[in-house]
């Protein structure tokens, strides 16, 4: 068996946490259960990471493959995160219900996936692979794994620290930071896409006209 390459691993882990981004994960994921017990938070970090963890796993061992089974692009995953993302933002800012709902369930969903594992962990999961060996990746990741978990696992403590008001003024800004997010996503998801299929439109356009 082949030892770890150390520059790949290192190249590897440096390149996916600042994908992962876990700093910024965590105010989005403050801003998501604002209201939540302590005990629902910390189950919600739990389960956020473990789903975000097994996502990542099956994208770094079959991710093309499984893309290219659905007929799914990485630039339409992108636009379908973005959209999420969107909705997410709406509802922080004007606290409204559209993808929560009161289900405590769907908060911890969405931070595994677009928030964790979105668009640009996949892709760079992918392309990773095809670089270095799945376990040298595999490794890589469970270093911002690790390190969002323990960071949201701590965020009550943040919350009783600096009060409920910071908090509620915090989610606001976070709220527009995501709209933004979102915005960039099927903004990058449709040119992607568009870029790649130039030559099919523009062999359209003739026809149309």
């Amino acid at each position: 068996m082949a030892l770890i390459d150390l520059n790949e691993l290192f190249y590897a882990a440096t390149l996916l946490f600042f994908i992962f981004d876990p700093f910024a994960s965590v105010p989005v994921f403050m801003a998501m259960t604002k209201g939540y017990s302590e005990e629902a938070l910390v189950s919600c970090a739990n389960r956020a990471v473990a789903v975000a963890a097994v996502l990542f796993v099956i994208f770094v061992l079959i991710g093309e493959q499984l893309l290219g089974a659905f007929g799914i692009t990485t630039e339409g995953f992108r636009v379908a995160g973005g959209l999420v993302l969107l909705l997410m933002s709406m509802e922080i800012i004007f606290g409204l219900s559209l993808i929560r709902s009161g289900d405590q369930n769907v908060a911890w969903v969405i931070i595994a996936t677009p928030i964790l594992t979105g668009p640009g962990v996949i892709a760079t999961a992918i392309v990773l692979t095809t670089q270095s060996d799945p376990i040298t990746v595999l490794m890589a990741g469970s270093f911002s794994l690790i390190t969002t978990w323990f960071l949201m696992r701590n965020a009550h403590r943040v919350t009783r620290l600096v009060g409920t008001q910071v908090i509620d003024i915090f989610s606001k800004v976070v709220g527009l930071l995501i709209a933004a997010m979102a915005i960039e996503y099927i903004f990058k998801g449709a040119t992607g896409w568009l870029a790649n299929n130039s030559a099919a439109i523009a062999g359209l356009v003739p026809g149309l006209l």
